[in-house]
């Protein structure tokens, strides 16, 4: 099954790292941020990789050249304008009839795929995303008449659930994205709710972004941990 990462991005909400690689490059305890999403497919024996390429897609193409790994690896330049729908579309066109795995380049989490995939493959819908919980970025306040009654960290339990992408898509699905210019997220994936085609995976357990310079610091001083969180899998079925 072919695993597509968007990695076309311009990253702009961490220019400190972007302004000559693309975001999916930013170094993450010494390895791409890409190396690392691909490593939580990679761990459920899903190793044959589609990266949409846009901008500075030559970094990513050159470091594929180079990378010593049993992966298959294609970095397919979906175009520097193209949004997120249109390069999924794109990718998925060269595949006609299969279903397909998607995720952010820009992301992490120790999602168990096989769950995941069993989840969708129960339910019958054109797609799925998985569900997770935001980090808390802010302290949580509670106040009463004006008075601070308690102040302290706020956990990931006080939030509701976003989408944290790690998606199973039906070949349908790329019919369904209009052109290059579809965002997914505004685009094709309101359009399958609307239909009643999407339905959510909820994990539970460890996910992050690498919005912002502060999060990828954060991520560097997580790589150290052994194993690293977005790949610690203990309890579930890996193949």
């Amino acid at each position: 099954m072919k695993v597509i990462i968007l990695a076309g991005g311009l990253g702009t909400r961490i220019s400190e790292e972007t302004s000559d690689k693309p975001k999916p490059m930013v170094s993450i305890g010494g390895e791409p941020m890409l190396w690392h999403v691909m490593s939580i497919f990679a761990e459920h024996g899903l190793k044959d990789f589609f990266i949409a390429t846009g901008y500075k897609g030559d970094v990513i193409s050159e470091w594929v050249k180079g990378l010593k790994k049993s992966w298959t690896i294609a970095a397919i330049d979906t175009g520097l304008e193209t949004q997120t729908g249109g390069r999924i579309k794109k990718c998925m066109e060269m595949v006609p009839g299969e279903r397909v795995l998607a995720t952010y380049g820009d992301g992490v989490g120790n999602i168990d795929i096989k769950r995941l995939l069993d989840f969708h493959g129960k339910h019958g819908k054109k797609a799925t995303l998985t569900a997770v919980r935001p980090p808390a970025r802010f302290g949580y306040l509670d106040t009463r008449d004006g008075q601070v009654i308690h102040f302290g960290e706020k956990s990931q339990s006080d939030a509701g659930w976003i989408n944290g992408g790690f998606f199973v898509f039906e070949p349908q699905v790329g019919e369904l994205i209009l052109d290059a210019t579809e965002p997914l997220e505004t685009g094709v994936l309101p359009r399958l709710a609307k239909m009643g085609e999407l339905m959510a995976f909820d994990h539970y357990g460890f996910w992050k972004p690498m919005d912002t310079l502060r999060e990828k610091e954060e991520l560097d001083l997580l790589s150290k941990i052994n194993p690293k969180p977005w790949l610690d899998f203990e309890g579930c079925t890996i193949d």
